[in-house]
């Protein structure tokens, strides 16, 4: 006869397994979430210039298609997410601005995992995948997605997807599209195996289920991005295909067909040079890819177009008295109008780029204080000429002076749409145009998907269809990405297309201002602030016919153009609206016995001129510091021409400040017959890097025998990264050792901020 008890001990054993078995069933049912309700993950963004936090909403947007729901927060709205307590996946896109540095919208949550102490398994509950965007031109390409990734595999987070790189020297899309086209199956699976994890957890180890994937009860796979199909009535069409072909995409247009296109004009003349041809000639011509026309085989492929982004905006032109208009931006706390004292062309007649040096009077301003080394942004306006373009445009001219109203859409579907944060209140169109948007920016591919449905011209719609898919990614880089189109030249090349003033505000991004390395010291130039610039030239191109001046660096040569005279006979000083960037680490060393290095061809040599203001004055406060040996290498291409400061330069080794002065000229005739390789004692050398090779002992007994510095201010995308390899180089020979050891060195003095870099692309 069997104990009561053994029964009792029995039934207690499946009533607990029973109820393990209850708890996994609620784990797979919140799994496959039957009732409606999603499988969710955290979404998380760091951007500085606006393209990580719109990639991310533009994931939000279509995790629905994929059967997921995405949790959108920026890195700093920490009130909105817990990733100590979070139990689902995480994806984090960030960007990486400065030399290296997080977003400043990610700069809190940096600082935050970064902590010394947080236990090693702090996050080791987490999964994450991360999209960091960076620029190759720079030194520390995506420093701050590595960082992030870095500390928290530290803390224990485990990775579910691989991280993604996306380089914007060549084009964010050649890495992102792939990313994000992987990234759904990723989560899903992510979402199936941390489900698995938990209910193996609370299952005894007799009992054995089959979990189902989360992809299992999701049916067909649905797709992020429209396919636009061959022909509208396809008889092989899928319905999605026909789905699409309903909302008015177009089938690939003939070359034929292209030549009656009404935007024909902006295509590229097929020759250049010889005899005008008759109008018979041209009629035969070969037709030529251009911005509004393609060919075979774009032109006849099916296209994988993006999704169309949610509109979020309404907005609303109103009449009103009470406009407030506002000369310059709006904030008010940061900014400081300053006048202009002083502008002086450092190039002459001969040279290819114009140089000018303007001087501000910041006297009246005791908040405004720098150091040599610091950097400040200049905001200057859109061109009046092109707000009046766009305002005609958009057909909203005779509105100009109205307020703009904005506010959400009552029945948006987009995930954390908000009003954006740079268009004041009560503003007039005109004010928007002027000093919000960067109607200069390149059109995102998101913006042309949807400008397609506001165009008429069949033509046209599949034309920004081809230019905004993946398969039109090489058109889109040449004719879009690689002359700087901006909006308004876009909306020119297209005339059906009437977008909304709405559509502009979701996709335009804001007006950025410009920033520049201080070129004196408050030493030497008291109340005075200095910089310097090259007038930057776009040239003209099929859908820019006549070139065009930067937007800072051609208004502020306009504003110190010929002003028409006071009645006093004194013409009013031009004013320019600029805020301080300090910086904390690419400045002189503050104990002056410490040598140091300067790299600064053309315009980069300006911060190093304030460095040897500062140093030329502390010599004479102090005659008897002990200071620490000077080089400077500065490069040119002429030295008749465009070798900038270059008596107060010759004065600094006078003086002691500057102890060694290498100068090259690329383009004068001693060094164009120099070999590159050729950097003996003697030789005419033709860039910095060959002059730092033939000083070779004299920079490595500087930054590594002496505890010396090294800096760099220039242009990113070529003298930056040769420079970088001379040094390499340089170590390579002088310490005997292999390239990789070379190489390691020279990120010790990164590391030790005793190689430093203010670049720019």
């Amino acid at each position: 006869m069997v104990p009561l008890r053994h029964f009792r001990s029995v039934a207690w054993k499946f009533d607990r397994h029973l109820s393990k078995l209850g708890s996994l069933i609620l784990a797979c049912q919140n799994l496959h979430m039957p009732c409606g309700k999603k499988p969710r993950f955290v979404l998380l963004y760091g951007s500085q210039k606006g393209q990580a936090q719109s990639i991310a909403e533009g994931v939000a947007e279509v995790a629905e298609e994929h059967g997921l729901d995405a949790e959108l927060s920026c890195l700093d709205a920490n009130a909105k997410y817990n990733l100590e307590l979070e139990t689902a996946p995480v994806v984090f896109i960030v960007s990486t601005t400065g030399d290296g540095e997080p977003p400043d919208n990610a700069l809190k949550f940096v600082k935050c995992i970064k902590k010394k102490n947080l236990a090693s398994d702090h996050y080791k509950h987490l999964r994450y995948a991360l999209l960091a965007l960076g620029d190759t031109n720079y030194a520390n390409f995506c420093n701050c997605g590595k960082t992030i990734e870095r500390r928290l595999q530290e803390l224990g987070a485990r990775q579910f997807y691989a991280t993604g790189y996306a380089d914007d020297g060549v084009g964010l899309e050649v890495v992102v599209d792939p990313w994000l086209d992987g990234l759904w199956k990723a989560i899903k699976e992510a979402l199936s195996k941390m489900n698995a994890e938990e209910a193996a957890e609370s299952c005894p180890p007799d009992v054995q289920l089959n979990l189902l994937s989360i992809t299992d009860h999701d049916g067909p796979q649905q797709q992020s991005s429209e396919k636009v199909p061959t022909s509208p009535a396809s008889p092989s069409a899928s319905p999605a295909q026909l789905a699409v072909s309903d909302l008015g995409s177009v089938p690939p247009t003939r070359s034929s067909e292209l030549a009656s296109l009404s935007s024909d004009a902006a295509a590229a003349p097929t020759s250049a040079a010889g005899p005008q041809k008759d109008q018979a000639e041209l009629s035969h011509a070969e037709p030529v890819a251009s911005l509004t026309r393609s060919l075979p085989p774009l032109s006849e492929s099916s296209l994988n177009v993006p999704a169309l982004p949610s509109p979020y905006l309404e907005v609303s032109l109103q009449q009103a008295e009470t406009t407030e208009e506002i000369d310059g931006p709006l904030d008010k706390e940061n900014l400081h109008e300053v006048p202009i004292s002083k502008a002086v062309q450092l190039t002459s007649g001969e040279s290819v780029k114009t140089a000018l040096l303007l001087e501000l009077d910041i006297s009246a301003h005791p908040t405004i204080t720098y150091q040599p080394g610091d950097s400040f942004n200049v905001f200057c306006p859109n061109r009046a000429a092109e707000v009046e373009d766009m305002l005609h445009r958009l057909r909203l001219y005779d509105q100009r002076n109205y307020a703009v109203n904005i506010c959400l859409s009552k029945d948006t579907k987009k995930k954390g749409a908000q009003v954006p944060s740079h268009i004041p209140k009560n503003v007039s169109l005109l004010y928007l145009l002027t000093w919000c948007l960067e109607i200069r920016s390149v059109p995102k591919k998101a913006f042309l998907r949807a400008l397609v449905e506001h165009t008429a011209d069949g033509g046209q719609r599949r034309r920004l269809q081809e230019l905004c898919s993946k398969q039109g990614a090489a058109n889109y880089n040449a004719y879009l990405r690689d002359p700087s189109l901006g909006v308004l030249e876009l909306l020119t090349a297209f005339p059906s297309c009437s977008p909304p003033l709405s559509l502009l505000i979701e996709h335009v991004p804001k007006l950025q201002p410009r920033p520049y390395s201080a070129a004196s010291s408050p030493l030497r130039h008291t109340g005075k602030l200095r910089f310097v610039f090259n007038v930057v030239e776009f040239p003209a191109c099929p859908v820019r016919p006549v070139g065009r001046r930067g937007l800072c660096t051609g208004g502020l040569f306009d504003l110190i153009g010929p002003a028409p005279a006071e009645p006093s006979g004194a013409p009013p000083l031009p004013k320019v609206h600029v805020s301080l960037r300090p910086s904390c680490t690419f400045r002189p060393p503050a104990d002056l016995s410490v040598p140091f290095v300067m790299v600064g061809p053309g315009t980069g040599v300006a911060p190093f001129i304030g460095f040897l203001q500062q140093r030329e004055k502390q010599r004479q406060e102090n005659p008897r510091a002990d200071c620490g040996e000077t080089w400077l290498f500065f490069g040119c291409r002429h030295r008749d021409g465009d070798f900038l400061f270059r008596e107060e330069l010759e004065g600094f080794v006078s003086s002691g400040a500057l102890g060694h002065l290498e100068v090259c000229f690329s383009r004068d005739a001693a060094a164009t017959a120099a070999a590159p390789e050729d950097v003996g004692p003697e030789a005419a050398c033709r860039y910095v890097q060959h002059a730092l090779q033939r000083r070779g002992r004299a920079v490595t007994d500087v930054l590594l025998r002496r505890n010396g510095r090294i800096y760099v201010c220039g242009d990113a995308r070529n003298m930056a990264k040769d420079v970088n390899d001379a040094l390499v180089e340089t170590i390579r020979a002088e310490l005997q050792v292999d390239q990789l050891e070379a190489m390691k060195t020279l990120a010790a003095l990164r590391e030790e901020k005793r190689y430093l870099q203010d670049v720019w692309a």
